[in-house]
């Protein structure tokens, strides 16, 4: 069985994480790695639209909705209480199919205690997590953090180079 390295990006909304991540995809894609992607987000969303039959079976009180083409398939679960606290990481990892993955992706999640990579902007001037969570591995920057850091920083603006460490990361 297949235990694909997890790694998780996280930073200050509007650093640039999603940016990032579709520069990192495509590089990470072309050298064969197999990818799943996990995005916490703080807002409603829908992947479908009023008027598609998916939307509208799941609107009628469908719990669950799968729909499938021969291209792909995607499954929306609609939790009852609009209470619930956020799912947790192990959560959702448990819905993927890690078997036929090398890496997956976390953008978010930031208390989850996984490796992780920060992006992270000095100009901004929004306070680095770095200094207070052992578990972030690197920084990518686009300028030498304020704080002293021992950890490596990646060139934000050369995925390439943070392509390099995160084979790294996926071979130890």
């Amino acid at each position: 069985m297949n235990t694909p390295k997890i790694l998780g990006f996280i930073a200050s909304s509007g650093t640039g994480k999603t940016t990032l991540l579709l520069k990192l995809i495509p590089l990470l894609k072309a050298k064969g790695f197999k990818i799943a992607i996990i995005k916490h987000s703080h807002h409603h969303f829908d992947i479908d639209h009023p008027g598609k039959d998916s939307y509208r079976l799941r609107h009628a009180g469908a719990d669950q909705m799968l729909i499938a083409s021969r291209l792909r398939w995607a499954l929306m679960v609609e939790l009852e209480d609009q209470n619930l606290q956020e799912p947790n990481l192990e959560q959702l990892l448990s819905k993927l199919d890690q078997e036929n993955l090398d890496l997956i992706l976390v953008e978010g999640f930031k208390h989850e205690a996984i490796a992780k990579i920060e992006v992270h902007r000095p100009s901004l001037g929004k306070l680095a997590f770095f200094p207070a969570d052992n578990n972030i591995i690197a920084v990518a920057c686009d300028e030498k953090p304020v704080e002293a850091t021992k950890l490596p920083l990646l060139p934000l603006n050369q995925p390439e180079k943070i392509v390099e460490f995160i084979i790294e990361f996926i071979s130890r």
